[in-house]
């Protein structure tokens, strides 16, 4: 597993999934396509109060901002070849646009972005528990 800070746009492929760890964290997770083409998937997932923020604001097609820790996670799939699954832990989301514009539009102070969260360090521990991730 390899980490490290990452900061990609993208379009959201599909409506993001809303679940809860066994210690009632609220966790979404979706795909963003980030080459326009679905060439290039990377999975977001997001904890706590930025969850909740995302399940009610994105859905499939909004284009978003997304910074977090870019985690690679390598395997063998049952053929023998390798496979690589990219996936951000997402500490701040914003949506750009409700479209694949890739330019972002002026919004006015009433906008649905996404407020950035950074968990504190306990909230921050317990994310590292991929046991608990129901993706």
């Amino acid at each position: 597993m390899t980490l490290a800070k990452a900061f990609v746009t993208g379009v959201i492929t599909k409506a993001p999934e809303k679940r809860f760890t066994q210690n009632d964290m609220p966790v979404v997770g979706f795909s963003l396509d980030i080459d326009q083409a679905n060439q290039t998937l990377v999975r977001v997932v997001a904890y706590g109060q930025l969850a909740d923020k995302a399940a009610s604001t994105l859905s499939q097609n909004d284009m978003v901002a997304v910074e977090g820790k870019l985690q690679i996670n390598s395997f063998k799939l049952p053929n023998g070849n390798d496979k690589r699954v990219y996936e951000i832990n997402a500490n701040n989301i914003e949506k750009i646009s409700a479209s694949q514009n890739p330019m972002p539009q002026n919004q006015d102070a009433n906008s649905d972005n996404i407020v950035s969260f950074e968990p504190d360090d306990t909230v921050a521990q317990d994310l590292i528990d991929e046991d608990e991730i129901p993706f």
